[in-house]
């Protein structure tokens, strides 16, 4: 193979030519090194230059990214620089290797105190499209349900009854002991506190206005969101990866309507019914503990509890229990379907689905709170 060589070829001062010979590949990548560092060190030239490069017999992208260079160097003093003599195969290859990766533009540092707004900013826009990307999905489930309502679609029983058994029954066992020991524990913290007042008695009030209204929901909400909630992202998400939801879409079916208004329907039955479980195990844990550690008598602690509560404080947590699931189930379904086509994917949105759903259920009770307060409830 011929031996690489650059010469210059008229005014060097002025302008000129620089030819380039020999073979400009792999094989001689040590002297096109020098090659090229001896054209630049001779190059003085003011004037606009061209690279002839039809003598070239050899050529490759080691030669290519080297005449890209030397075109680069001469032309680093601002002077134009025109590559000739290439045929079309040699032209496509040096436009290729002539793809640099661009420099970032250099960006002053940034203060503490900017990045920290810099964060809250993007959390509170994320936090926007969130609530838009809720409401959204949730018209879309009314819509679903009005065509339900009027006959244009049909509810599909066997999804409601299997997501109903998974949903309710299977939840029964976790969350009457939750409660119960939650209602125990709570109990016997009361007890503790009561007894140098010598009104020991009182923790039944305390259990059952507590367990009524506030705690009984809020631990089964919790526990569905985390059981439950949990689920539906996964199994959404997982059809959205093997493109399920795309195939019911391509048959003319609404996914709303076979994926979603079944679960949605299955936890608005089935949580009012493990909120009432909640509720009596966490007053039959309460009431053991105060019978056992606190010395109160079963005719005291049934009949102070009798007095304590009414009609309102049970029907307060049997009315904040469907919008509880409401919020479950579409933050869950939401989630799910934002699944996109990677594993990562999916538990990154299965645990913004279980962190959303309790967020919004504290959210939810604390807004019913403040409005039975409003209306002495």
């Amino acid at each position: 193979m011929a031996i690489p060589a650059a010469a210059w070829q008229g005014g060097e001062r002025t302008g000129g030519r620089l030819a380039l010979t020999g073979s400009w590949n792999a094989e001689h990548a040590a002297a096109l090194e020098g090659v090229v560092a001896a054209a630049l060190a001779k190059s003085t030239t003011a004037g606009p230059v061209a690279i002839e490069c039809s003598a070239l017999v050899g050529f490759d992208t080691l030669g290519a990214y080297l005449i890209h260079k030397l075109a680069t160097g001469l032309g680093s003093g601002g002077h134009p620089v025109e590559i000739v003599g290439l045929t079309p195969a040699q032209r496509i290859l040096l436009d290729e290797v002539s793809v640099t990766i661009r420099q970032p533009e250099a960006r002053s540092e940034l203060g503490n105190a900017y990045r920290i707004l810099s964060d809250i900013g993007e959390g509170v826009v994320d936090a926007g499209r969130d609530v838009a990307g809720g409401v959204s999905f949730f018209g879309s489930v009314v819509i679903a349900l009005g065509r339900l309502f009027t006959g244009r679609t049909r509810l599909r029983f066997p999804a409601v009854v299997a997501q109903l058994e998974r949903v309710g029954l299977r939840s029964v066992p976790i969350i009457v002991l939750i409660s119960f020991l939650v209602g125990a524990i709570i109990s016997q913290q009361s007890v503790f506190q009561l007894r140098p007042y010598g009104t020991v008695q009182f923790v039944a009030d305390l259990i059952g206005i507590l367990s009524l209204r506030e705690l009984a929901v809020l631990l089964t909400s919790i526990m569905i969101a985390g059981r439950s909630g949990s689920s539906f992202t996964a199994e959404l998400g997982s059809m959205k990866m093997r493109e399920e939801v795309d195939a019911l879409e391509t048959m003319g079916m609404d996914p709303i309507e076979v994926l979603v208004l079944p679960r949605l329907l299955a936890l608005i039955i089935a949580m009012p019914l493990l909120t009432f479980l909640s509720a009596m195990a966490s007053i039959g844990g309460g009431a053991l503990v105060a019978m056992v550690y606190g010395g109160v008598s079963a005719d005291v602690f049934f009949s102070r509890l009798q007095n304590a509560i009414a009609l309102n404080t049970f029907l307060v947590g049997m009315i904040k229990a469907p919008f509880m699931a409401l919020v479950i189930g579409i933050t869950a379904c939401i989630e799910g379907f934002a699944v996109r086509g990677s594993a990562e994917s999916l538990g990154t949105h299965t645990t913004a689905s279980v962190v959303k759903s309790i967020f919004m259920v504290i959210v939810v009770d604390g807004l019913f709170a403040m409005f039975f307060a409003a209306i002495d409830y």
